[in-house]
């Protein structure tokens, strides 16, 4: 990664899903690190994960379950999706604005791992602000968190709060 000059403008990024863990993230960045945000470009990235349903229409799938999903409903449900995404976004705007922060929000469909680091290399993200989710120990074993896969594969400073971090979300 590139060394910005001195006294640049700095990147950070949010990423926000539905869950409260996000935005206590996003509180407690607004809350703990004021200073970094008056010198940097704040951008809300929410993910759009694609529906689980409807792949037995691949190849012959189709033949032995005529009953699975149409491709109308797979469309519905990613229009839903779509617009939860940016019902997130817009929430999070609302909660930077109470506290006289400006921010950018977009959200993209895809594999959250993928998205993420796709999008933090597109933008020139120089710090990725994530939700540190509690997990399983045994889950932790067979399964690669996202936050894990993210230190793996992206090329900045990531910060992962704690979910008991922030006492309270607006």
């Amino acid at each position: 990664m590139e060394e910005k000059p001195m006294g640049s403008e700095k990147k950070v990024m949010v990423v926000i899903d539905e869950s409260e863990h996000t935005y206590s993230a996003l509180m407690w960045l607004l809350e703990n690190l004021k200073e970094l945000l008056t010198k940097s470009s704040v951008t809300i990235f929410a993910t759009q994960p694609f529906p689980n349903c409807g792949t037995a229409q691949i190849g012959l799938g189709h033949l032995y379950f005529p009953f699975a999903t149409n491709q109308e409903l797979i469309n519905s449900i990613l229009r839903q999706t779509q617009e939860i995404s940016l019902a997130l976004c817009e929430k999070a705007k609302s909660i930077c604005a109470r506290r006289g922060v400006k921010v950018e929000a977009f959200t993209e469909a895809g594999d959250p791992k993928e998205i993420i680091c796709d999008a933090v290399h597109k933008h020139g993200t120089d710090l990725l602000v994530m939700a540190n989710y509690p997990s399983n120990p045994f889950k932790r074993f067979f399964v690669e968190t996202l936050s894990e896969y993210c230190m793996k594969n992206v090329k900045c400073p990531i910060l992962l709060v704690e979910p008991k971090s922030v006492n309270n979300i607006e």
